[in-house]
């Protein structure tokens, strides 16, 4: 990777261009940058008051940084004479390039760039909040800080707007990848958590380049202790058409985005406000150590309505421990009712040590995060003078007792962005509303992942692939040691009877040739041997048949999918068997490869796992046949390039201890070595 590090740290920048480049100026000495700005204009002599040199020949030195707000054929000139000059690194504004459909030109621009770092093109640039270098040619919503999150965007508009968040989030830097034609947001997050000085990093992510590099960048955070908190856009058929017109990202399946970012130990948000929220906590106290909330609040309706709305949130509400019951009792009284959810009543309000002692007999050892519910009156018409001493008693009682504490607007307007930016100044984590403020505190307790993983190098999608039938495709597996029905294969109708003339009634009958048999009417069941001829005759569309054995009935079915994905590698998807999965939209997804733990795991998250455990007294499932026969398949796909997809559906499972069996598979081929 090439060094960043000028580029995003500049202490000189050219700037070339007209009223963008004007804008860069400007936002720069806004800011109080106190290194270099050198315009760069033929025919100008000053751009937003700083003097403009007439050429590249006439700067003093190589520029540690430079914006190329010019048009995209002399954006490449420039960059190559830029290059030569040993420039740190630039921004090409200009759009027009791969976007658009013109791969030439783009890899023209990368080319004349040589070893100088790129960002672009069709890339809006960097905003440097620690160090007041704005190579950025709009407003911006931003403020010096001295640490902060950094924000990597593959959408301008996305970063512009997360700029002017009011939620009290101290951001370091704001940076736009563009086409990623050179530098990739892997290699820009990578640069970025390198500074000592951000904490996290939130991404809006389009399409991953390298997912290879990507989880490695993602493990190097880890190891650094810093969060990554991501939106992967493009999971529906509309999204990923609007991001291939925007980026020409490639963005991938949904489900395996998201089993992906998981396995890279990347928290993966919904929007734009969980992302925020979640990047607060992570910044100010780390991933949270467990999921043990306790909130207080001073009415019945909120602490009923933070309950509600918990119940909805993989958060753990714990009881209140004896002795803390005692205290609090002390404290605020016979008449309020002790629970968590704790509604305090306004018995104490404006008395400072009396609801420091009430809120930090909430806290302690037990809870990983403790949230003082709290809205503030609107500065404009009323006065918070009164919300003082509640604030003051939250910060006085995590200090007492050593407990992460946070504050939880009802509504997201509740905490005015000078109350949040005060709050984590003072250690305390603001988060703005009810919904995305709970949905903030369940990502920021996902565990980290083990390290050491990498996903299987994805290949171009196929352009053809042919069936392998049934019977062959079954063959593959028992080769491999998956249990499979007794049977055989015949041509023709007239070869069936004598070629199952050893099978045990009753029996299945399938024709072959057709990937979804039943919805063409080519299977038959519970048949006798003196019933297979007329079946056969009547599958005139198969291009062969199967009979077997019928398997005893499973305690449980399975869905087992396997495929090739374009950007991911090897996927792997488990479901309830039959029609389960599909009606019930109950389906997990593992990129592999996948560890025999991590296969249980994502059995046991189904909906209907009951079924695969024991419910209701029925016998559990034999689970550990089941992940077996995973591996198995999974072993299978890896080992056969040319095996695009595999797909058993059902492997019926047995009590435990009585195995797996694999009742039908499919397998698609490709041509690929």
């Amino acid at each position: 990777m090439r060094d960043l590090s000028r580029l995003f740290r500049p202490r000189s920048i050219a700037v070339f261009g007209g009223w963008w480049a004007e804008n860069v100026v400007a936002q720069c000495l806004k800011s109080g940058f106190d290194g270099d700005i050198w315009p760069v204009h033929p025919t100008r002599a000053e751009i937003g008051g700083v003097a403009c040199l007439p050429g590249l020949d006439d700067l003093p030195a190589a520029p540690d940084a430079a914006f190329l707000g010019i048009n995209r054929n002399a954006a490449i000139e420039v960059a190559g004479q830029l290059s030569a000059m040993g420039c740190g690194g630039a921004v090409c504004f200009a759009s027009g390039f791969a976007e658009t459909g013109d791969e030439a030109l783009q890899q023209a621009l990368v080319t004349a760039a040589g070893e100088m770092p790129l960002l672009g093109p069709n890339c809006y640039g960097v905003l440097n909040y620690l160090d007041g270098a704005m190579l950025w040619p709009d407003q911006h919503g931003g403020r010096a800080v001295d640490r902060g999150v950094a924000i990597i965007s593959q959408s301008s508009n996305i970063a512009i707007n997360i700029s002017m968040q009011a939620r009290g989030l101290p951001i370091a830097y704001i940076a736009c990848v563009g086409n990623q034609a050179q530098t990739s947001l892997t290699d820009m997050a990578r640069s970025l958590l390198a500074d000592d000085r951000v904490t996290a990093a939130g991404l809006y992510i389009e399409g991953i380049i390298d997912p290879v590099d990507f989880a490695g960048m993602a493990e190097e955070a880890a190891a650094m202790g810093k969060s990554i908190i991501a939106i992967k856009a493009g999971k529906t058929a509309a999204s990923q058409t609007a991001a291939s017109s925007h980026t020409a990202a490639l963005a991938g399946d949904g489900a395996a985005s998201s089993a992906f970012l998981a396995r890279c130990g990347v928290i993966e948000a919904a929007a734009p406000e969980d992302m925020l929220e979640a990047l607060k906590l992570v910044h100010a106290l780390g991933r949270l150590p467990g999921r043990r909330v306790t909130a207080m609040c001073c009415s019945g309706g909120e602490a009923g309505l933070a309950a509600d709305l918990a119940a909805g949130h993989d958060l753990d509400w714990p009881a209140i421990p004896a002795p803390n019951l005692k205290r609090l009792a002390e404290t605020l009284g016979p008449l309020v009712a002790l629970a968590n959810p704790l509604d305090y009543h306004t018995f104490i309000w404006g008395d400072e040590q009396k609801m420091t002692d009430a809120f930090a007999a909430m806290m302690g050892d037990w809870v990983d995060l403790s949230v003082l519910v709290i809205d503030f009156p609107r500065a404009d018409r009323c006065s918070d003078e009164a919300w003082h001493p509640a604030v003051a008693a939250m910060k006085r009682a995590g200090e007492i007792t050593g407990t992460h504490v946070a504050c939880l607007g009802s509504l997201a307007e509740g905490i005015p962005d000078s109350w949040a930016t005060r709050m984590m100044d003072d250690g305390i984590v603001p988060l703005n509303g009810f919904a995305h403020g709970l949905r903030a505190i369940e990502l920021a307790a996902m565990p980290d992942v083990a390290g050491g993983w990498r996903p299987h190098a994805a290949g171009p999608a196929p352009t053809d692939r042919q069936l392998i039938d049934e019977a062959a495709a079954k063959a593959i597996l028992a080769s491999a040691g998956i249990t499979v029905p007794a049977g055989i294969r015949a041509d023709g109708p007239a070869d069936i009877a004598a070629a199952a003339a050893g099978l045990t009634p009753p029996l299945a009958l399938k024709g072959l040739g057709h990937a979804h048999k039943s919805d063409a009417g080519l299977v038959r069941l519970g048949l006798d041997a003196d019933d297979l001829l007329a079946a056969a005759e009547d599958m005139s569309a198969a291009t062969g048949f199967l009979v077997e054995e019928m398997a005893p009935p499973p305690v449980a079915e399975l869905l087992v999918g396997l495929r090739r994905d374009p950007v991911y590698g090897l996927t792997l998807s488990l479901g309830m068997g039959g029609t389960a999965a599909e009606l019930l939209g109950d389906v997990v997804t593992l990129v592999l490869p996948a560890t025999g733990d991590e296969i249980r795991a994502a059995l046991l998250q189904l909906r209907l796992a009951p079924l695969l455990t024991g419910y209701r007294g029925r016998d559990a499932a034999d689970i550990d046949a089941a992940i077996n026969a995973v591996q198995t398949l999974c072993g299978i796909i890896t080992a056969n390039p040319d095996f695009d997809e595999i797909e058993v559906n059902p492997l019926m499972l047995a009590p435990a201890g009585g195995g797996a069996l694999a009742v039908d598979a499919v397998i698609w081929k490709t041509d690929a070595e």
